[in-house]
């Protein structure tokens, strides 16, 4: 339900017990040497949907021996041991977490159920449970002022965040929220420079 996601919410349906396998599956057929998974929020389950992600990372490997996994997971609702087991049993080369837009625009964007502490939360559990690297993105364009992306992106790193993405904020239908603005893309070249400064490892801007 957030205001910039052209998703439409449905009732949630069954886990399909095939699918770590047919994901793995795919990911041989296309001969992948990187693959990202991710999934939809699944608050309707106990862990969030961790233990699936877990085993189709495992399916991916025992098929892939070869490829590097980056997962781009939700908050899990809060729950620490979600977070904490798919770090310590699938082993991601990469744990993403996507803390969407700055603070002040939380609540104008996201789904009420979602905030930026939760966000900054989930990342450090993922550190203080070995993740590799994390990453995680904002979209700018939503309202927000140039102080406050600095200060969103201090917090990432503050919070362990090893790799960002910065992206404009494309309205999907009329009925979403409005781009408030549309940065150039020397403004993206500035916001690189200064992630790279404050110690991310790699940033696409």
């Amino acid at each position: 339900n957030c205001r910039f996601c052209a998703v439409d919410s449905k009732p949630p349906q069954e886990l399909q017990a095939d699918e770590p396998q047919r994901v793995a599956e795919a990911a041989g057929k296309m001969k992948l040497r990187h693959v990202v998974i991710t999934s939809a929020t699944r608050d309707d389950l106990p862990d969030g949907g961790a233990s699936h992600l877990v085993e189709t990372v495992r399916q991916v490997r025992r098929r892939c021996p070869s490829i590097s996994v980056e997962l781009l997971v939700s908050d899990f609702d809060g729950r620490r041991e979600s977070v904490t087991e798919v770090v310590s049993e699938a082993r991601p080369e990469v744990y993403a977490h996507n803390a969407e837009v700055v603070p002040a625009r939380q609540r104008a964007m996201r789904d009420p159920r979602f905030s930026w502490r939760r966000s900054l939360d989930t990342l450090r559990w993922a550190v203080g449970a070995g993740a590799a690297m994390t990453k995680s993105s904002l979209m700018v364009g939503c309202g927000e002022t140039d102080e406050q992306i600095l200060q969103a992106m201090r917090e990432l790193r503050s919070a362990g965040v090893l790799l960002l993405t910065l992206g404009q904020y494309l309205r999907p239908t009329p009925g979403h929220a409005p781009v408030a603005r549309y940065l150039p893309p020397e403004d993206f070249e500035q916001y690189r420079r200064a992630a790279l400064e404050m110690g991310f490892r790699a940033v696409a801007a």
